[in-house]
């Protein structure tokens, strides 16, 4: 008797997935969403045919490997590239035992997340999806750029609303699930933040970054972190240094500040610091984590993740953090979504 199908889409999302996760060249990466998307464009009964045909090549999007997973899919087999990817997933991307291990299970959410509304690879939807059914989160927040940051295709003002109005949307499929709204505001030269302050406090979530003049003397930049911690819409300070420390744009030093002066500003105004997981940046480094730590500011631990394998990135933050001595009552991304809510709701 034969093995029934398996889903083809999914288990093309799922190759897509863990390629991410390693951090695999975007290119390979959409090869095998657009092949899923292609598929669930058709009917099912299409989808079985065109397998049993072998002309899935034919449809638009969809190239012989890519057709070669799906033909196993629908014969009720594992292709060996995802049975591979699968065999090497169950390495762990760091090693956590002890406080770190325990810190990674109590993680609920993430607090910085992408789409393809500003420079992610992938749809809200399909973001949230990952978070829920592959990471196991309970929340993340959308944190998609605002306008300043033109080369990352940041949200004007209206695109913010139609934004806000499609995770509604998606909240109402994935329930129990929250996808909360929010925004990676820019933290403009003069410490002000790059969007309409009523939109901002419509928002679940913000965090704020320097992304322009990264160079500027630390008694500037000083100023310019320590006016956009004291905004009441600012919620989480992320990768406060800029640094690069890994990729094409590396290396990349960190900028300069008072980082004492900027950490107890976050701990008066309740402000989260955020511990950014990507490979690449490891933000913030060890010296102004343990200051933050010792002096009992809130933390974050984010992925900052632009496509959906990259939510699996946590770890990298966990490790560091626990090395530098965070506790999982101090850290937001172990809370529920109502307790975050509750955190940013009281800091307006």
């Amino acid at each position: 008797m034969p093995a029934p199908a398996r889903d083809p889409a999914a288990d093309l999302r799922r190759i897509a997935f863990l390629l991410e996760r390693t951090q695999a060249d975007t290119y390979r990466v959409r090869a095998y969403r657009g092949a899923a998307d292609a598929l669930d464009a058709m009917p099912p009964e299409q989808v079985q045919a065109r397998g049993a045909a072998g002309t899935l090549t034919s449809v638009r999007g969809i190239g012989a490997k890519t057709a070669a997973v799906a033909a196993a899919s629908l014969a009720g087999e594992v292709h060996d590239t995802l049975a591979h990817l699968e065999r090497d997933a169950q390495e762990p991307l760091v090693a956590l035992t002890g406080d770190a291990a325990q810190l990674q299970a109590a993680l609920r959410g993430d607090c910085h997340t992408h789409s393809d509304f500003s420079d992610g690879g992938s749809p809200p939807l399909e973001m949230a999806r990952a978070a829920r059914e592959e990471v196991g989160h309970e929340w993340v927040v959308l944190t998609d750029h605002s306008p300043r940051l033109t080369v990352a295709n940041g949200l004007s003002p209206t695109r913010l609303r139609e934004q806000l109005e499609l995770v509604t949307r998606i909240n109402d499929e994935l329930a129990p699930f929250r996808l909360l709204t929010g925004i990676e505001v820019d933290i403009n030269p003069d410490g002000t933040l790059d969007q309409e302050p009523d939109l901002l406090a419509q928002l679940d979530v913000v965090v704020g970054s320097v992304h322009s003049e990264l160079r500027m003397p630390a008694p500037q930049m000083t100023a310019r972190m320590l006016r956009a911690v004291d905004n009441p819409h600012l919620d989480v300070l992320v990768h406060c240094t800029g640094r690069l420390v890994a990729g094409p744009r590396a290396p990349r030093p960190r900028s300069t500040f008072d980082a004492e002066a900027v950490v107890v500003a976050c701990v008066d105004r309740g402000v989260a610091l955020e511990v950014n997981a990507r490979p690449e940046r490891l933000d913030p480094p060890r010296d102004i984590l343990r200051l933050a730590v010792e002096a009992g500011c809130l933390l974050s631990i984010d992925t900052d993740a632009h496509a959906p394998g990259q939510l699996s990135w946590q770890p990298y933050g966990v490790a560091r953090a626990v090395e530098c001595g965070a506790i999982a009552e101090r850290v937001v991304t172990t809370w529920s979504a109502q307790k975050v809510l509750a955190w940013t709701s009281a800091r307006q």
